[in-house]
């Protein structure tokens, strides 16, 4: 997204400077020229409502200028938004002016300066609107190199929400004017906009803004909105619009679709109605229509990546009053498929169309078609485009939140202590976080050393649940050792040393101490008494060091049993194979020259920011490795009862494979509870995804068939080209993945088996698998055969060629695939039992023999289904009856005899035509 990001972002800059140059009509004169067109009873309902708006809507505002003095306010003088400091806000950073160079009238005030950010790989500024958590708010970023620093050199970084990644911030030229926007509910009452240093630049900010939505408007099932495109359609003034005459401050930029042309009001819009969008009437008030009445209004965006969702909201109000012939109704579609029909625009009164579900494509291409019944042609007043961000990263555990923020209240710790305690990517000075990339990340490591605290030890320490090792030394601490830090169950190392703690140590404590289950450090507290004595002098050493001499050997051979003993079970655990696996010689994931430490898996996956998948176990990453090679990342849930052991068989498994059609492996992780898998990255998803999505371009039948032949001849590899054979147990759309090529390769081998020694005829094993793909005859024998996966890819075969699921949701009951395509066959009816998103013209013995070798894998018995290396050859001869078919169609159907000729027969999926009975 980073190149349309910078294609949105130069574009916004130009246009905000002929913003800023234009002669901008200021909101008295516009409200007055909106009355003069009314009837003087109207007017006083108009100036009424437009005033409440502006006080409700904008009044709560948080408008943050970044880089100027501490207490400092002023008024824009465009917008009259009052600008404050960003003091308040944040407590890292300096101040800057951008070079006089890039200094003009024409630049809004608010990038004059930036606030820097030298040091540090975090910087979080935290606000906090009054009204508060889980409501929807526009956030706002904005940015201007300048040359601020004199190193002209473009910086790069990235930007954070909460604990989760944003956008990149990347500049084309010094002069360029960057916003981000995001549409975001948080979780907490506090805000965090984080600035992360990813060795590109020095990050830095202009201004920092947020603005409150009404709850019925932007809200989404899961996720964030970025913004895309906000365009103001039919505009002729060439004008950005913003508040005033947008009470949410939302930035609309002009936009003239290719062979459209405008249409206009002089009457306000909605100036009788509130509605949840409150949309601006000056965008309202100006509309595109076909520059050819009888073409649709048609225009597209090109997206690149085609696995991108976005939510589109189009606006639509009618312009002229109709006379009594005259009807405007029109459809919507998108990428060719219907988006909305019916939609009959309101007059002087805002619609708001949005898309039912995201919609995804490597285009997105809009068409506006006029009805039937319509004599007028679509309309289009203003239209959104938002990028639905999935936030994964879950904010740290909210006790430990808690905790930790009464901590840096009560001892006013400040340097480097803002935004989310651990994420994203780096925890504030001082503490360490367990990360499992699917819970919450836990404090386990507090240092508070030589940090200037003062006062008794907090309770909010013992609060910390998972804390293992807590330093509060060289600090001027005082009061007694409290007794609930031995309520620290999890506690290792407590240093208090060089303090002036006073009173005895608990004994809770001291027993942890003597036992080896705690190292406590005390000295330099002169008035602790930590035994008999107290911890100084000559009389606190002959009781003290005696003591210690004799404990302190016994300590340290205990501690070295327990070393040796939690060694041997880790290591015995890692060598373990699951059941009924072999494991051959070298292939101990220990000794594996192909392991990555987690702290490597956080830097590959950018602390696991983007999400490509999840199942049962775990969930699936995109990252990069060091080289540039993109990568997929299995992280098993620690919540997962079954992870662990599916972690093992997999990568054991996939040690010893190796072929084009099965998922490379790279490498793996397996540090305690941080366990994954690396594969090579998949830029096409899962066949699933194609299948299943209708927002992805529909895979046309050729490419059908190369998917199945790759995937057969992977299983067929599994089954005949290891020794011993290997039983994949999961076949599946959904473990069938596609490169960028749409070349298929099987993943996912956690359930896998091997057969033992020479025993080619069954495994008695429990059943594993999933719903609608798992042989009957296994599910009831428990004896698990090669034929097994030959059944399940069999169901593949059947959803490639209808385009429906495993399992078919038909009104209150489900039905499974191969029961619902039996009647079809019956009937010899192979036209309404093929996916009706297939193209159009296609080689009728092509899907009949398709259909043939689909049927054959899913018999019941075992015995009567063919093995892998049969269908690699049935769909071999498959695909050359295709493409002799398509030679066929190119020399204008004549059939032409040779070696392989094949008596033609073509239906068309657009007629009712079908073929004959079998």
């Amino acid at each position: 997204m980073s190149m349309y990001c910078r294609e949105r972002c130069a574009f916004g800059s130009v246009i905000w400077l002929m913003y800023m140059l234009s002669s901008h009509v200021n909101s008295f004169n516009v409200l007055a020229s909106q009355v003069a067109s009314l009837k003087h009873s109207d007017t006083q309902v108009i100036v009424q409502k437009q005033a409440r708006r502006k006080l409700d809507d904008i009044g709560g505002s948080i408008n943050i200028d970044c880089g100027i003095s501490d207490n400092f306010t002023y008024q824009d003088a465009k917008t009259k938004l009052q600008y404050i400091s960003d003091g308040t806000f944040i407590s890292t950073g300096v101040n800057k002016h951008i070079s006089t160079d890039f200094i003009s009238d024409a630049i809004p005030s608010s990038f004059m300066n930036v606030r820097s950010f030298p040091d540090g790989k975090r910087n979080c500024y935290t606000m906090r609107p009054p009204e508060g958590k889980a409501r929807i708010y526009l956030i706002r970023a904005s940015f201007m190199y300048g040359n601020y620093d004199k190193a002209d050199k473009l910086p790069e970084f990235d930007l954070y929400v909460g604990v989760n990644f944003w956008e990149t911030v990347k500049f084309g030229i010094a002069s360029q004017m960057v916003i981000k926007e995001i549409i975001h509910v948080p979780d907490l009452d506090n805000i965090y906009v984080c600035l992360v240093n990813t060795g590109s630049g020095t990050p830095f900010i202009s201004a920092l803004e947020v603005r409150h939505f009404h709850d019925s408007t932007y809200r989404t099932e899961s996720g964030s909105l970025i913004l895309y495109r906000r365009l103001d359609f039919g505009s002729t003034a060439d004008q950005i619009i913003r508040y005033h005459d947008d009470i949410y401050d939302r930035i609309w930029f002009p936009y003239n679709c290719p062979h459209c042309k405008s249409c206009s009001t002089g009457f306000p819009i909605d100036s009788l109605n509130d509605t949840d969008f409150n949309l601006p009437s000056k965008v309202m008030s100006t509309a595109a229509t076909p520059a050819n009445a009888h073409n649709p209004l048609s225009f597209e965006f090109d997206i690149g990546d085609p696995n991108l969702d976005f939510n589109v909201y189009m606006h639509f109000a009618e312009l002229q009053t109709l006379q009594a012939n005259q009807y405007r109704e029109f459809n919507i579609t998108l990428n060719g498929n219907s988006l909305r029909g019916g939609i009959v625009p309101n007059y002087l009164h805002s619609t708001t169309v949005t898309s039912p579900q995201s919609v995804r494509g490597a285009k997105l291409s809009f068409a506006l078609y006029k009805s039937e019944n319509s004599t007028l042609p679509p309309i289009l007043n203003a239209m959104e485009i938002y990028l639905v961000r999935v936030f994964s990263q879950e904010p740290t555990d909210k006790e430990d939140v808690i905790a930790i923020e009464e901590i840096k209240t009560r001892y006013e710790l400040k340097e480097g202590w803002q935004g989310d305690p651990c994420v994203p990517v780096y925890a504030w000075d001082g503490l360490n976080c367990t990360y499992s990339g699917y819970d919450p990340p836990r404090i386990t490591s507090l240092n508070l050393s030589s940090r200037g605290l003062t006062g008794h030890i907090s309770q909010y320490f013992s609060n910390l649940k998972t804390l293992q090792h807590l330093d509060l030394s060289n600090n001027r601490l005082n009061g007694s050792v409290p007794e609930f830090l031995s309520q620290l169950s999890d506690l290792r190392i407590l240093n208090l040393e060089g303090n002036k703690l006073s009173g005895s140590v608990p004994s809770s404590l001291t027993e942890k101490s003597i036992n080896g289950t705690l190292t406590l450090r005390l000295d330099g507290n002169q008035d602790l008494i930590c035994l008999p004595g107290p911890c100084k002098g000559e009389k606190s050493n002959s009781i003290v060091v005696p003591l210690a001499a004799s404990i302190v050997p016994l300590v340290i051979i205990i501690m070295a049993l327990v070393a040796l003993y939690i060694y041997r079970r880790r290591r015995s655990a890692s060598m373990q194979m699951p059941e009924n696996t072999q494991q051959e010689e070298g292939s101990s994931l220990k000794s594996d020259n192909r392991h990555f430490t987690y702290a490597e898996i956080v830097q590959m996956t950018n602390n696991f920011r983007t999400v490509i998948g999840k199942g049962g176990v775990g969930t699936v990453y995109c990252g990069h490795m060091v080289d540039g090679t993109a990568i997929a990342v299995k992280m098993v849930s620690t919540s997962s009862t079954h992870g662990s052991s599916q972690f093992r068989t997999e990568a054991h498994l996939l040690m010893r494979v190796h072929h084009r059609n099965l998922a490379s492996f790279i490498g793996y992780c397996n540090e305690r509870s941080n366990i994954g898998i690396i594969y090579e990255y998949m830029a096409c998803g899962n066949l699933e995804q194609y299948l299943q999505d209708k927002r992805k371009e529909p895979l046309s039948w050729k490419e059908r068939l190369q998917i199945a032949l790759d995937a057969a001849q992977g299983l067929e590899y599994l089954h005949s080209g290891c020794k011993p054979p290997i039983i994949h147990r999961d076949v599946k759309c959904a473990n069938i993945l596609l490169n960028e090529k749409l070349q298929a390769k099987i993943a996912d081998f956690g359930l896998s088996k091997l057969f033992p020694g020479e025993s080619r005829s069954h495994l008695s094993t429990m059943v594993a698998g999933t719903v609608g793909y798992v042989d009957p005859e296994y599910y009831s024998s428990n004896r698990l055969t090669e034929k097994s996966d030959v059944y399940s890819f069999g169901i593949v075969l059947l959803e490639l060629i209808t385009g429906q699921s495993a399992i078919i949701k038909n009104h209150d009951e489900n039905v499974h695939i191969v029961h619902w395509i039996s009647p079809f066959l019956a009937r010899g009816d192979i036209r309404n039992a093929v996916d009706p998103r297939l193209p159009g013209k296609l080689n009728t013995n092509s899907l009949w023999k398709f259909l043939e070798i689909a049927m054959s894998c899913v018999p019941s018995i075992s015995i009567q289904r063919p093995t892998m290396s049969h269908l690699v050859t049935e769909l071999k001869e498959c695909v050359e009856a295709d493409t002799a078919g398509e030679q066929s169609w190119k020399l204008d159907g004549q059939t032409r005899g040779s070696s392989n000729s094949l008596e033609m027969s073509v239906i068309d999926l657009e007629t009712e035509l079908g073929p004959e009975v079998r």
